[in-house]
């Protein structure tokens, strides 16, 4: 798979289209003249539930990719062509614009003159040879030329000595106020606590990707392929809205679950974390934001729906470690490189999910660059996931993940996620005394759901199992020799990505 890489330049914007010309005001008889790293990550086996086939899948940020890991259960030894790192024997394969009309020449209708010439009555005639109160519209213009259009009128007595009163439209819209449920009013209230954030590694490489503000003390949560190049000793930054830049440092990373967390140095004391909203709750068909920085376009908003729930995605950031894997929400809002690690929001302004990847057609280019751009398939990781693995990352500085103890073939050919025969280095394929021992799981054994999720391949398994904790009780249904048994396991954890 193609590697595409952040940071390309931004194509200059094309010039504004011609401002519509006035057209002159009406006069009246007494008037004077008037006067606008990515990186590919493996598609999802053939026959993932629901998954998008074709197209490849990248990340929707800056950093190199990454390969296959052990995900939760440890996996074998022989390589898929993109998963450099050790995995099971059989492992899964990679993861015109139209010009501006000018109404001020006669306009569509004809053969008289501009839109916007007056039109004088006759003077008024005596009643009976008896003064009086007479009325007379003495103009009527429409303005044209898209600024809006405005109706005078003349009140005028014939023993006033031409003098009169004239009443003309408020030029104002009305109140500009956001409401709160507005994208507009969500917008205004999320975008200061998000930021643009650059990393750069100790030999210069480095890309473009956003974050949140997590809580008051300067965390802000992120992508781990987002500031991948910064681990080790490389440079880190954040930048607010406001222009206002802080050097940061990087807490913990998760490369498993793609998350990271960082903090701001001289943190201010103003900072709002964004609310977090419940990502179990969230249904097909809401409505959905997305704050980013696109293409180095800082502060980005988009709209969209949640298009579907638990897509199994798998990610990798190219460090030859371990993959990233999500039972991700997927979203048709506009999420392109850059946006990785910015937030979606529901349409209250809450934090439903972290968006990571998108789906893209391979080889595509956004504005002459390499980068692919989004074609509405994109992927954030629920923001339930990602809050406990955060707080995980603040208090140890490692990730604790969730497993079952056995390891598990990323082959898309096996109608489900389908227990080895050897594991990892020569170990035993089932952990002894581990979660799936004591649950009577053998090597062989044909994983096919967990709770009431279809497991269809090994890194759906993996991705389902991350989304819980360890010491949660979960539903296996396994098949062994052609007869389908359920039992009741309880998942263990491990800490840290080794």
């Amino acid at each position: 798979m193609n590697t595409e890489n952040e940071g390309t330049a931004v194509p200059p914007a094309p010039s504004a289209p011609p401002v519509p010309v006035d057209a002159p005001a009406a006069s009246t008889p007494q008037a004077s003249e008037a006067g606008a790293p990515t990186t590919p990550i493996p598609p999802v086996p053939p026959h993932a539930s629901g998954g998008a086939q074709g197209p490849e899948l990248v990340h929707a940020g800056p950093a190199p990719a990454y390969a296959s890991a052990e995900g939760g259960a440890q996996q074998g030894a022989s390589g898929a062509p993109q998963h450099p790192g050790p995995g099971p024997e059989g492992a899964w394969p990679p993861p015109q614009s139209p010009g501006t009309p000018l109404y001020a020449d006669g306009g569509a209708g004809g053969a008289g003159g501009a839109w916007g010439s007056g039109y004088q009555q006759p003077a008024p005639k005596p009643k009976n040879g008896r003064g009086g109160l007479v009325a007379a519209v003495l103009v009527a213009a429409l303005v044209a030329g898209g600024l809006g259009g405005g109706l005078g009128y003349t009140l005028a007595k014939d023993n006033d000595n031409g003098s009169s009163t004239t009443l003309s439209a408020s030029d104002s819209g009305g109140s500009v106020k956001r409401d709160a449920g507005t994208v507009a009013g969500v917008a205004q209230k999320a975008l200061p606590s998000t930021v643009t954030i650059e990393a750069e590694s100790t030999s210069g490489e480095g890309g473009t990707g956003t974050g949140f503000v997590f809580d008051t003390q300067g965390h802000i949560v992120t992508n781990n392929h987002v500031v991948a190049d910064a681990v080790d000793g490389g440079k880190l930054s954040a930048t607010f809205p406001n222009g206002k830049k802080y050097d940061a440092e990087v807490v913990g990373h998760a490369q498993g679950y793609d998350v990271a967390v960082i903090k701001l140095k001289n943190a201010p004391s103003d900072l709002k974390p964004l609310t977090l909203g419940n990502s179990d709750q969230v249904a097909v068909g809401d409505s959905t934001i997305a704050i980013g920085a696109p293409f180095g376009l800082s502060n980005t908003v988009t709209t969209g729906i949640i298009s579907a729930k638990d897509r199994p995605v798998a990610s990798s950031d190219g460090s030859g470690s371990n993959a990233s894997y999500m039972s991700a929400l997927q979203t048709d809002a506009s999420i392109n490189p850059g946006n990785s690690g910015g937030p979606l929001l529901d349409a209250q302004g809450n934090v439903i999910g972290i968006n990571s990847a998108i789906q893209s057609t391979s080889g595509g280019g956004l504005g002459g660059t390499s980068q692919s751009g989004s074609i509405g398939l994109g992927f954030a990781i629920p923001i339930n996931q990602a809050k406990y693995v955060a707080q995980q990352l603040i208090q140890t500085g490692k990730p604790v993940y969730a497993k079952i103890g056995a390891s598990v073939s990323l082959e898309d050919s096996t109608g489900g996620a389908k227990i080895t025969t050897e594991g990892a280095g020569g170990s035993d394929p089932v952990e002894a005394g581990g979660p799936a021992a004591k649950a009577g799981l053998k090597p062989g054994d044909v994983i096919t759901k967990l709770d009431d999720h279809v497991i269809d391949s090994g890194p759906t398994l993996i991705g389902e199992i991350w989304t819980h904790k360890p010491g949660d009780k979960v539903k296996i249904t396994y098949e062994r020799s052609g007869k389908t048994h359920t039992v009741d396991l309880t998942l263990g954890a491990r800490t840290g990505d080794s």
